[in-house]
């Protein structure tokens, strides 16, 4: 049974009369920290960013790409733990340094292999014809000042 007396009415219904209970995370009614303001978002990963640009501009001084590789393989593990942006970015930087170490390493073998221009030829500069030696006598500047 329940305390009350019976002439009294049954209680309201949780939540009273068809309104929603109030809700007090902080108990004085006030809302919790944070809810009523934006949620800032991580942002983007800045080795992220630098692994783009070394891949791209690494060209320019030839340890790009490989700071490239390096930069994006850890941006992606830091991406991966803390929720930041610039997964595309880290993995752009990774493919195109790859692709610039791929290329740099073909060129430099192909380089190696063709660069050769001394095909069975004797390693002579020279042409061969003698050289031609003239004397000229000096001439006064002027001829007063030969007498």
């Amino acid at each position: 049974m329940t305390d009350q007396p019976p002439s009294y009415p049954p209680p309201p219904p949780p939540g009273g009369y068809g309104y929603p209970p109030p809700q007090q995370p902080g108990g004085y009614g006030y809302p919790p920290p944070g809810s009523g303001y934006p949620q800032q978002t991580p942002g983007t990963n800045g080795l992220a960013i630098a692994s783009l640009v070394c891949s791209l501009l690494g060209w320019l001084c030839g340890i790009g790409p490989i700071l490239g590789l390096v930069f994006g393989f850890i941006a992606l593990n830091q991406i991966k733990q803390t929720g930041q942006g610039g997964r595309g970015m880290a993995l752009a930087g990774i493919i195109i340094g790859a692709v610039a170490i791929v290329a740099g390493i073909v060129l430099l073998s192909l380089g190696a292999i063709f660069g050769s221009t001394d095909k069975g030829r004797s390693t002579r500069t020279d042409s061969g014809a003698p050289a031609v030696v003239l004397t000229v006598e000096q001439q006064p500047l002027w001829p007063v000042l030969a007498a």
